[in-house]
């Protein structure tokens, strides 16, 4: 038995795969803990550590010398809890998934010399990942190509990006069946903070369909809590029977019900379209420094599992034509399921979970001569 330090930030992006590693190293017989943020909350419930350690961390502002200052000392700061805590806790390994609440903790297992493994999720390496890429004995990654991580290609895996247990328990739902009149199932969610843009645009879009074809519509919605009644009542002046809510605890189960997603491009949401097999209307975050789900969307897009909208360009009218387009060829969203279906790395968790045993055992050999 072995003592594991999982690290990563308060969000679902970076929580879930970390939650995915968390079960598979507990069915092993290990003991889990995890170091997060302040943000980890509704991500954090159910999580399988021993533990749950929130270590102060923050991400620097370039462009602003007194707040590059502030968050240098609150993540050295970070790093003097996280060493206190590692001490207690004496893993025998750890393992970042990314995120600048990442920082601190791998940093102090480091200079501890508590080897580790750090996980890039995305298509793009992120900026915290490149600078503790150093420190870390495996870089695992969960695309083929993934750019900006080629100074580390020495050190890299692929293990693919892991999905929780619930993804992995619909994995093999069929596609469902979409006859003619039959109701047409879609799934919308804007990652863990919903997107304003989703609700401005969407229920405006189905209002471009015809009427036929929006009385078989049956859409699930996630909305930030402040745009919940404007957006029922756009919906009720559609004539389309929807579900509304902040969150939705049973995501997996959802998409696997449904026969198109529109969503962001966030890494865990491409790792479980892909290993359950849905279609996506996928839009990226804009803004994004580094592009990443920019990048995660083509490689979807470019193997027929999903479409790229770019959220500059999308409007009701603009989407309403090809949801029209994609909802009228039954075929067509098939054979993006399986496309995307084809992408699935569903067992990226024990790949990582092994990766991880065997830097403990050689961790446990060296401390033990």
């Amino acid at each position: 038995m072995s003592t594991f330090v999982l690290m990563a930030g308060g969000t679902g992006g970076h929580l879930f795969p970390a939650m995915a590693l968390a079960q598979e190293l507990r069915r092993r017989g290990h003991v889990i803990q995890l170091m997060t943020d302040h943000r980890v909350g509704d991500y954090g419930k159910g999580f399988p550590a021993r533990e749950i350690h929130v270590v102060p961390s923050a991400t620097p502002s370039i462009g602003n010398p007194l707040k590059f200052v502030l968050a240098g000392l609150k993540i050295l700061w970070g790093m003097v809890v996280a060493w206190s805590k590692l001490r207690e806790i004496k893993p025998d390994a750890v393992v970042g998934f990314g995120g600048y609440p990442t920082f601190p903790p791998f940093l102090a297992a480091s200079l501890s010399g508590i080897p580790g493994i750090l996980h890039e999720q995305n298509a793009v390496m992120g900026r915290a990942n490149r600078a503790l890429g150093r420190f870390a004995r495996v870089i695992a990654l969960s695309f083929e190509r993934t750019a900006r991580a080629e100074a580390f290609e020495a050190k890299s895996l692929l293990t693919g990006n892991p999905v929780r247990d619930r993804v992995k328990a619909v994995a093999e739902r069929p596609y469902p069946g979409l006859g003619a009149g039959a109701p047409v199932q879609i799934l919308i969610f804007g990652g863990s903070q919903g997107a304003r843009a989703f609700a401005d645009i969407i229920p405006a879009a189905f209002a471009e369909l015809p009427p036929e074809l929006r009385s078989r519509l049956r859409v699930t919605q996630q909305c930030r809590p402040e745009d919940l009644d404007r957006v029922a009542e756009a919906y009720r002046q559609a004539k389309v029977n929807v579900e509304l809510a902040a969150f939705f605890d049973d995501l997996p189960e959802r998409m696997a019900r449904s026969h198109l997603v529109i969503s962001r491009s966030g890494a865990s949401t491409i790792a479980e379209l892909c290993v359950i097999g849905r279609p996506a209307i996928l839009v990226p975050l804009p803004g994004s420094i580094d592009a990443d789900q920019r990048n995660n969307a083509l490689v979807m897009d470019a193997a027929g599992g999903g479409w790229i909208a770019e959220q500059v360009t999308l409007s009701p009218l603009s989407l309403g034509t090809r949801l029209a387009s994609l909802l009228s060829e039954p075929e067509a969203l098939q054979r993006a399921a399986a496309a995307a279906k084809s992408l699935g790395q569903p067992l990226a968790v024990e790949k990582l979970a092994e990766i991880a045993e065997q830097l403990a055992l050689r961790n446990e050999g060296t401390m033990s001569r």
